[in-house]
C-alpha cells in the first residue's frame, strides 16, 4: 500500500540530499537485514560474521528491530545526520511521551516484547542510558569496520544526484531515485508497506536519503510530526558483497591492471565523477575503451559506477583517493 507524500511550492525549495550515510539508520536498517531471513547476497558475508562479534548489549537492541514492519521512530532521530554521537545524544534524550508512544505501536504491531522494555517506555533514565549505550556499541562492532565503503557507495550515489539535480532540477531528481518512488507533481508515492495513507509536508520539506542497508522498499517515518524524510536503498553492483576490509569486491579482484597511464588518467578524471564520454575525452581515448578502463578499475574497487539517465556515472572510491596520494571526503571528516 502506498503512501502518497504531497509536494507544495514551498516544500520543493526545501527538497534536500542528505551529505553523507545516517549511522542512526545504517543501524536500524541493518538490524532488518540482520534478522531477515531473505536478505540480498550482497549482505552475506558481513551477515554471518557479525551475529559472533555482537555482545549482550548490542544484541538486545535487535529485539526493538523485527525484520518486517514498525520500528521506533526514536531510534532514527533527525540529529544522526549529523554523525554517531549526535544521533546518540538525541536518542538519550527522547522525551517520555515518544518512547511510550512508539513501544506501544510495537508491542500492537510485532512479537512480544521482553521485560525490560517496560522500563524504557516508562523514561527510566538507566534504561534509556543502556538503550543508547547498546546502539553506539552496535554501530562501532557491525557497521564501523565497513564504514568506508558505506560512504564510498553514499558518495557515488550523492554525486550522481548533483548531476540529476543539476541538468533535470529538483522534479528530475524526484523522478530518477528508485523505481519504487513514483513523482506526479505535486505527490511523490512512496510504493511499499507503509499503509494507504497521505502524508501533506506543509512547508517543511523532506531530506532524501539513499541507505546501504534498505533493500526492498523505500520506507519513512511512522508519525507525520516528525521532519519528513524519504529513506530509499541504493543500487547495488551485482556480485559484490560488504567486507571487513572496508571494501565490497567481487572475489578474485586485483590492483594488476592498474598499471599504465591511461587508466591513471581515467582514474584521476573520476574524482568527484564523470561519464563515460567525459572520461573518454579527458583521457584521450574512445568512450569503449574508456569503458573497459573503468571497468578494471571498477573491480579492482577504485571506483564505482552507476546509470544516471542514459549515461554511466564513474566516482573515484576512498581506495582510489588514497592511490592518487589524496584523502577522501569521509576520511578528511574523521582525521
Amino acid at each position: 500500500m502506498p503512501l502518497r507524500m504531497h509536494l507544495s511550492t514551498d516544500d520543493l525549495t526545501r527538497v534536500r540530499t542528505a551529505q553523507a550515510p545516517d549511522p542512526m539508520w545504517e543501524s536500524l536498517l541493518s538490524m532488518h537485514v540482520l534478522r531477515s531471513e531473505d536478505a540480498p547476497a550482497v549482505y552475506g558475508r558481513w551477515r554471518r560474521a557479525t551475529p559472533v562479534t555482537l555482545g549482550a548489549a548490542a544484541r538486545r537492541i535487535l529485539r526493538l528491530a523485527p525484520p518486517t514492519g514498525y520500528s521506533p521512530d526514536f531510534l532514527t532521530p533527525a540529529a544522526g545526520e549529523s554523525g554517531l554521537e549526535s544521533g546518540v545524544a538525541a536518542l538519550l534524550a527522547t522525551p517520555r511521551h515518544r518512547l511510550r508512544h512508539d513501544l506501544t505501536e510495537l508491542a500492537r504491531t510485532g512479537p512480544p516484547l521482553p521485560t525490560w522494555v517496560r522500563a524504557l517506555a516508562d523514561g527510566d533514565r538507566e534504561a534509556v542510558r543502556q538503550l543508547s549505550e547498546g546502539v553506539r556499541t552496535y554501530f562501532r562492532t557491525a557497521l564501523e569496520p565497513y564504514w568506508p565503503h558505506v560512504s564510498s557507495r553514499f558518495e557515488a550515489e550523492r554525486t550522481a544526484h548533483g548531476h540529476t539535480l543539476a541538468e533535470q532540477g529538483v522534479s528530475g531528481l524526484l523522478s530518477t531515485l528508485h523505481p519504487l518512488l513514483v513523482w506526479e507533481p505535486p505527490v511523490l508515492t512512496v510504493h511499499g508497506p507503509l499503509g494507504d495513507r497521505d502524508l501533506h509536508l506543509d512547508g517543511r520539506g523532506v531530506l532524501l536519503l539513499p541507505s546501504y542497508f534498505c533493500w526492498g522498499a523505500p520506507t519513512v517515518l511512522r508519525d507525520p510530526t516528525l521532519p519528513p524524510v524519504v529513506v530509499y536503498p541504493m543500487a547495488h553492483r551485482t556480485g559484490t558483497t560488504l567486507t571487513p576490509d572496508n571494501r565490497g569486491e567481487p572475489a578474485g579482484t586485483s590492483l594488476e591492471g592498474l598499471i599504465g597511464r591511461t587508466r591513471a588518467a581515467i582514474l584521476r578524471n573520476a574524482v568527484g565523477g564523470r561519464t563515460t564520454t567525459a572520461l573518454a575525452r579527458a583521457a584521450g581515448v574512445s568512450p569503449g575503451t574508456a569503458s573497459h578502463h573503468a571497468s578494471v578499475l571498477r573491480e579492482a574497487g577504485l571506483v564505482t559506477t552507476r546509470r544516471k539517465g542514459p549515461s554511466v556515472l564513474h566516482v573515484a572510491t576512498p581506495l582510489g583517493h588514497a592511490l592518487l596520494g589524496g584523502r577522501s571526503r569521509h576520511e578528511a571528516r574523521r582525521g
